[in-house]
């Protein structure tokens, strides 16, 4: 080690002079209850895990193997052979490997529908037998048991449907054949039961958007245009349930199938995997808990650009994610097994996992808000940062008799160094050595230099009062996380220690009385009072905000955490109870709506659903009042009533439902033609109708995006079944077995890489084409001599297959880009001007305007339009990935902007969301509040406004695609007038005997709010000129 490493590992002695640790509080044991006294660490256990793959110090640097010389051609070639074989053997075992091993059973079952006689009697003599294999692909079993009663339920609905259009088609053709009308009966069943009833499929699909839904769309469809195009019933107006029957069959043996090879081998239960969920989502909270509350400690901001913090934000997020989705899967196992009051607690207790979250976002944000002010020079207002360079040069200008040399010296941000965290160790070490601690910020502002004292100064003196407390909670908070709320699997027994609530009740109000000692210090310093300028009032307005919003989001994740406990306890207990199925009588019982306990709010929505989805009516839309002395033409009236009557028909679901029964309408009509439908049925017409509804998407990039995966899936799949009918030769034990094979490759897509699509479209093309030239083979149709008969041509049948797949993806990509077309890069723009508009209104309405009403009837966002905001923000996140697929001249989607876009919207949400939580927790105000909200209520007012304009600002411009004007409004100014406010009144006395600390917690939060949603709106502003420029003389042309 030379002596630059050592100069560099080794601190300056002034930084040493100030780098004590935080002096010892009294600490809670969660196991026992336990107060004690000694010192301890935040330091996480994902800090300090070393990377088992570390080179020593003989590993050459650039990998170099001194070996690998004397080792020949086939040495390397076989070593390099034998480390694949191991990573495929890895893969092989791991869950993903075995999932795909269970479809493929299930396939392989499912083709034995084809391959055994006995098995293929049972179904009747017909060619469609392939449909068995078919429905364990579409429902396959890498799935949990809650999944696959989800897809039982939806799969024999997608069944009851399709038989409903099938008979009451048949009905209607037979009743106008027999009136001498055949033709009329056809135009009927087309437009009506062909048209209206794919259009209602399609609606469904778009509507719901969860893919099992998707899945059991595309089955009704298929059995749909089977019966309507294929059979020819209809067409002779003769009622037949041949087909009928046959579908239920295959569909029942097909989900039979499936599920037995789900729940006989490796079984897999969304209980235990959304109780392991939970495990890994409390261990991530408490691991960004400490993370923060060091970070918060130490000032240091790099402590959250760490890539530890970022994998623990990442684990959670994921975990979280997949919380939501083994809960609504869970839902199916507890009402199966009689548990629905432990379904109704765990669904309590995802919500309490999400208002932790939330806490845990409050803290960061309350430290991102440090960061920045501690960067920023006393008196030039929050938004005037400073480099390092310049801090570093004018803190060794500052001097004081009262201060060392040593310290008139330091980096003025090396006071922070107080509060950095130590170990035991070397605490002890600096006490046994006699080491002093840095001084104070009181006996430092007893001095005469007030203009010296900067914001870190100010946040040194509160987290040296509040620190040791901080400290302290954290460490209970995260040692009670770290032990729920699960046992280990299998069982994942409930773990709950009694005493754990008493700890975290005992913790808190430990910080609570810190906390309020620490504030009454923090508002009594000197320099407070000696303030004069707006600029350093708003500044010192801003710690305190940053301080009090911090403390107040640790307490409010401790309260949080115990009614977690509470949950899980009351969770231990229901499950001592005996089982009932009180869900079965719904005429008498009363279930909960979703409004009174909606789910979480995490949405998971593909970029087709939710498009036409409206956010809740603004509270504060009046009425125009009327003229009683204008007379109201009645002409107007009736328009009024009839324009009302048909909105309808132009939401943006019900146009897509409309076009695509339009274009079924459409292919179809050429089944019903006597000159046409021989040859509809020879090129397999009705395949070609199934693209098309599998194609026709609600956006031109969807439909794009769709489109190419089946046409290529379908080409790929051709080519396989060519090549293995030439290799099985018939044989029916060769050609299941290499059906098994071709399986485990489409599976491998639809589960391993996650591509359903493209996968479902490679294995129905294999089975259109393989298994369906074998039925040929044994003569299992009395009309099979179209393709070969009971010699089957494979080119002529693949053919077929490739060529109506192309002709309905073709005209599904026609009729979406035609009829009525949706763009995706449009309906983006659309959505975020209207988020935008909604949000400005609803800021409008001033959060804490509520507060002086006396928590009246309405608040500024209710508990409905929050949740239809997240949802859909989540259909506008969805949306980007389809307007990738759109190709247009003036070139292609900024996605990378977009994406920031969203992001930056989806923080102010969150802003929102934070504040909406803040005011609920109590709507009736102290009189304190009601002081302090009167006394800032023009300032407020004034910030709402220019908020609100902002908003509209930017909606105008993404809605016109036109450049923003570079002298955009700016929120500072106006922000710091409001801190301002607030610390004259302070200051001034006027709330001396009505307002306490705790009063101002709420506008500290409104203040960091509106900071945050200031720096969100600048980012936005930002990408915004990336995309249409800036406002200049060249756009103002008059021509």
């Amino acid at each position: 080690m030379d002596a630059r490493d050592l100069e560099r590992r080794s601190p300056s002695p002034s930084r040493q002079f100030l780098r004590p640790g935080l002096r010892n509080a009294t600490l809670i044991l969660p196991r026992t209850g336990e107060r004690v006294k000694r010192a301890f660490t935040l330091r996480g256990s994902i800090e300090n895990v070393e990377d088992v793959d570390q080179d020593d110090e003989e590993t050459p640097l650039l990998g170099w193997d001194s070996d690998a010389q004397d080792k020949s051609l086939y040495q390397r070639g076989k070593g390099r052979m034998k480390k694949e074989l191991n990573r495929i053997c890895n893969f092989a075992t791991s869950t993903t490997g075995f999932n795909i091993f269970k479809c493929s059973i299930a396939y392989f079952l499912g083709s034995m529908a084809t391959f055994v006689p006995a098995i293929a009697a049972t179904l009747g003599q017909n060619d469609g037998k392939h449909m068995v294999a078919t429905i364990t692909v579409y429902f396959h079993a890498a799935r949990s048991a809650g999944s696959m009663i989800e897809a039982t339920i939806l799969a024999l609905l997608a069944f009851a449907y399709a038989a409903f259009i099938s008979f009451t088609s048949m009905g209607v053709s037979i009743f106008f054949a027999d009136r001498g009308l055949l033709v009329l009966g056809h135009i009927i069943v087309l437009i009506v039961f062909c048209g209206g009833g794919l259009g209602l499929v399609a609606l469904a699909k778009q509507k719901l958007g969860h893919p099992l839904v998707n899945v059991a769309c595309s089955l009704a469809s298929l059995a749909i245009i089977t019966v309507l195009t294929k059979e020819g019933a209809v067409q002779a107006a003769q009622f037949s349930d041949d087909k009928v029957v046959q579908v239920l069959k295959m569909v029942i043996m097909g989900i039979t199938i499936a599920t037995a090879v789900n729940l006989l081998i490796g079984p897999v239960s969304a209980r235990k995997a959304l109780r392991n969920d939970f495990v890994q989502t409390t261990d991530s909270l408490g691991d960004m808990l400490t993370m923060i509350t060091r970070s918060f400690l130490s000032g240091d901001e790099r402590k959250l650009s760490d890539p530890s913090f970022l994998d623990a934000s990442k684990k959670f997020n994921s975990c979280f994610t997949s919380l939501t989705k083994n809960l609504a899967e869970a839902k199916y196992e507890h009402y199966l097994l009689g548990e629905e009051k432990e379904y109704q607690i765990e669904r309590r207790l995802v919500r309490c996992m999400e208002q932790l979250e939330q806490d845990i976002g409050g803290l960061r944000s309350a430290a991102t808000t440090q960061f920045a002010l501690i960067a920023t020079p006393s008196g030039q207002g929050a938004a005037t940062p400073v480099t390092a360079r310049s801090w570093f040069t004018n803190a060794q200008t500052m001097s004081s008799p009262e201060i060392s040399p040593s310290l008139a010296s330091a980096d003025r941000t090396s006071y922070l160094d107080s509060i950095v965290e130590e170990d035991e160790e070397s605490e002890m070490n600096s006490r046994n050595k006699g080491g002093k601690t840095a001084p104070s910020l009181m006996s430092i502002h007893s001095g005469n230099f007030d203009a010296a004292i900067t914001p870190g100064d100010v946040f040194t003196t509160f987290i040296h009062h509040l620190g040791p407390s901080m400290k302290s909670l954290a460490f209970t908070l995260k040692a009670v996380l770290d032990e729920l709320p699960f046992g280990p699997p299998p069982d994942f027994s409930i773990v709950v220690n009694r005493q754990f609530r008493c700890s975290l009740i005992d913790a808190n109000e430990l910080f609570t009385h810190s906390r309020v000692e620490a504030l009454q210090m923090l508002y009594k310093t000197k320099v407070l009072d000696a303030t004069r300028t707006i600029n350093r009032a708003a500044d010192y307005e801003d710690i305190a905000a940053s301080c009090g919003y911090f403390s107040s989001a640790l307490q409010d994740f401790a309260e949080d955490m115990i009614k977690y406990l509470d949950i899980l306890e009351e969770l231990q207990s229901d499950i001592e109870k005996p089982r009932s199925w009180n869900w079965l009588l719904p005429f008498w019982r009363q279930h909960q709506t979703e409004l009174g306990n909606p789910e979480p709010d995490r949405v998971t929505g593909n970029p087709e659903s939710g498009l036409s989805q409206s956010i809740p009516a603004v509270h504060e839309l009046h009425k125009v009042p009327e003229n009683p002395e204008q007379p109201i033409k009645r002409k107007f009236i009736f328009s009024a009533r009839l324009w009302k009557l048909l909105g309808f028909f132009r939401r943006t679901d019900v146009k897509f439902a409309i076009k695509v029964g339009f274009g079924a309408v459409l292919y179809a009509m050429w089944s019903f033609i006597p000159s046409t439908r021989p040859f509809y049925s020879h090129w397999r017409g009705e395949w070609g109708l199934l693209s098309y509804m599998l194609v026709c998407s609600m956006t031109i990039g969807s439909a794009n995006s769709t489109g190419y995966q089946r046409i290529s899936g379908t080409c790929l799949g051709a080519v396989i079944a060519i090549l293995f009918w030439a290799i099985g030769d018939e044989n029916p034990y060769v050609l299941a077995f290499l059906g098994w094979i071709t399986s485990l490759g489409g599976f491998y897509i639809i589960v391993g890489r996650g591509k359903g699509p493209m996968g479902r479209y490679i294995l129905l093309t294999y089975n259109l084409s393989v298994l369906y030239a074998y039925s040929l083979s044994v003569k299992d149709s009395n009309d099979d001599d179209d393709e070969g008969g009971i010699s089957p041509e494979i080119w002529e049948i693949t053919l077929h297959r490739v060529v109506a797949v192309m002709v309905g993806c073709a005209w599904g990509i026609i009729v979406t880009r035609l009829v009525w077309p949706i763009s995706a890069r449009r309906r983006l723009k659309d959505g975020l001007c209207l988020l935008w508009l909604r949000m400005g209104l609803i800021w409008k309405r001033d959060p804490l305007e509520i507060l002086l009403d006396g928590g009246g009837h309405r608040s500024y966002m209710d508990i409905r339009e929050a949740l239809e905001l997240r949802r859909f923000l989540c259909n506008l996140q969805a949306l980007k990935g389809a307007a990738s697929n759109e190709f247009e001249l003036k070139g292609s989607f900024p996605a990378k902007i977009f994406s920031r876009i969203l992001e930056a919207t989806e923080r102010m949400l969150d802003a929102f969301h934070a504040m909406k939580v803040l005011i609920e927790k109590d709507l009736k105000a102290s009189p304190g509040e009601i002081a302090l909200l009167r006394y800032t209520k023009e300032e407020r007012r004034q910030l709402s406004a220019r908020i609100s304009h902002l908003f509209s600002v930017m909606a105008s411009s993404m809605k016109l695609e036109y450049p923003l004007s570079d002298a955009m409004p700016n929120i500072d100014h106006t922000r710091d007038r409001f801190l301002a406010k607030t610390f004259h009144f302070r200051k001034s006395g006027a709330g001396d005997g009505v307002a306490t600390d705790a009063d101002y917690e709420l506008l500290y939060a409104y203040a960091l709010v509106t900071g945050q949603l200031a720096d969100e709106i600048q980012c936005v502003a930002q990408c915004i000129e990336e995309l249409y420029g800036v406002l200049d003389e060249d756009n103002l042309k008059l021509q």
